[in-house]
């Protein structure tokens, strides 16, 4: 439940990052065109249905009132164990209570989860790359040791094992997925940033005597930033699963809060009679994911080659 839909996230985000038939140098960013940006988007079902369902995934995390206004603590025992239906989309649970209400509002505790550790990942990942491509040498292969100890670690047993020492909780479980995500961050902006180091412009810069920071922050960031946003937007998929699965195993907010892989893990255990309090959960998260995914391929693989 924690794999990503592919099966290496800085690997892909470094290709789909890539224009094809690109040389070695990289080049300035173009400006958006927003006409052209609406014309690909439009020409492409997948992706705009893509990006509808992460624009609604946001929406019910910061305004779940905008979908529901039904209290997702609230049940009605006399309506338990109701199919879906048109006063209750997602049908209800063993206590009535409604499920897509719980979904709705379990949007925003995942997604609240899914932002804290692709945010932590980023930026720790991100600054140890940066500093270890950028300054070299010994620095580098410190850095780069750390790093390949934490690939060494599957993803998800580092996550059990630093969530089981720091203690329950949703901000703790995303901490723990954060962290684990740290080492791919890492190797994507130190790949990014050698490539950067050697091009043309780069050597210019400090031919006429620029200081090394100038260098960094004008020429190294800005030309390094596209496959570490690329994985970033990949990452949000791999965390939703990562934090669902912490979730599921109980690690995540105590009940009845509705996390996503908490109404997975309780509606298990009435498969047999109430498919739905499964199913349609964790339709929610495959559909978020697979929102993800396609705009990172998109935006960054397909908006590239495009002439």
């Amino acid at each position: 439940m924690s794999q990503s839909l592919v099966d290496d996230p800085a690997e892909a985000a470094l290709a789909l990052a890539r224009p094809i038939g690109a040389g070695p140098q990289p080049y300035p960013g173009r400006r958006v065109d927003v006409r052209r940006l609406l014309r690909f988007v439009l020409r492409r079902p997948g992706l705009l249905l893509s990006v509808v369902v992460l624009v609604l995934v946001v929406l019910a995390s910061f305004w779940p009132d905008l979908f529901t206004s039904q209290d997702p603590l609230k049940g009605v025992p006399s309506q338990n164990f109701r199919g879906p239906s048109g006063s209750h989309w997602f049908g209800t649970d063993e206590l009535g209570r409604d499920v897509f209400s719980r979904v709705v509002h379990g949007a925003q505790l995942s997604l609240k989860a899914t932002l804290i550790a692709v945010l932590m990942a980023f930026v720790a990942g991100g600054l140890l790359g940066v500093v270890a491509g950028f300054a070299g040498r010994w620095v580098d292969d410190v850095l780069m040791r750390f790093v390949d100890v934490l690939l060494s670690i599957p993803a998800l047993f580092l996550s059990l094992a630093l969530v089981t020492a720091l203690g329950y909780g949703t901000v703790k479980v995303a901490v723990a997925v954060g962290i684990a995500s740290v080492a791919a961050f890492a190797r994507v902006a130190r790949a990014e940033v050698l490539r950067v180091r050697q091009a043309v412009f780069v050597e210019a810069s400090h031919a006429s005597g620029a200081r090394w920071y100038s260098v960094l922050v004008r020429h190294v960031l800005p030309n390094a930033a596209g496959p570490v946003i690329v994985l970033a937007t990949l990452d949000f998929g791999s965390s939703i699963l990562a934090v669902s699965a912490l979730s599921f195993l109980g690690y995540g907010a105590p009940p009845p809060a509705p996390e996503w892989g908490t109404l997975i893990s309780d509606g298990r255990n009435y498969l047999a009679n109430a498919w739905w309090l499964t199913a349609l959960p964790g339709l929610a998260i495959a559909a978020t994911v697979l929102a993800t995914n396609r705009i990172a391929r998109g935006l960054d693989g397909e908006w590239n080659r495009q002439p």
